[in-house]
């Protein structure tokens, strides 16, 4: 795990770590840390939201929400949205407070639109 994005890998996840009390923490390691919750159509099963995870040559920031709705992202600057890779994730190598203030902004207004989604009520145990 290159040490250089620890200070990239801890200031993304203190995005994240805001929504823990609406969202179940899946995993909390010094390279990933992942937020779940909703319910998966199919498995019935709490679903990754939003996780940061530190790569080979970047750390990247998966947020589900842009993917479900990508709305969100009208009026998001060129600059954040030159990092992104896929429909949902944004990948960093240094940190970047205009942008991490710019993604958190995004990470709030994403976490209100997910909230009222029909997949986000709780989640049941699945049958044995």
């Amino acid at each position: 795990m290159p040490t250089e994005f620890e200070p990239v890998f801890v200031r993304l996840r203190s995005i994240l770590q805001k929504h823990t009390g609406t969202l179940s923490v899946k995993h909390d390691t010094a390279a990933t840390f992942c937020l779940e919750g909703g319910v998966h159509p199919t498995h019935k099963t709490a679903f990754p939201i939003a996780w940061v995870a530190i790569g080979k040559a970047y750390v990247s920031y998966h947020f589900m929400p842009v993917y479900a709705n990508p709305k969100l992202l009208d009026g998001v600057s060129p600059k954040l949205k030159a990092r992104m890779q896929g429909k949902s994730c944004f990948n960093f190598k240094s940190c970047d407070e205009e942008l991490f203030k710019e993604l958190e902004q995004l990470t709030v207004k994403g976490f209100v639109a997910f909230k009222n989604a029909p997949f986000m009520g709780e989640a049941k145990p699945q049958k044995a």
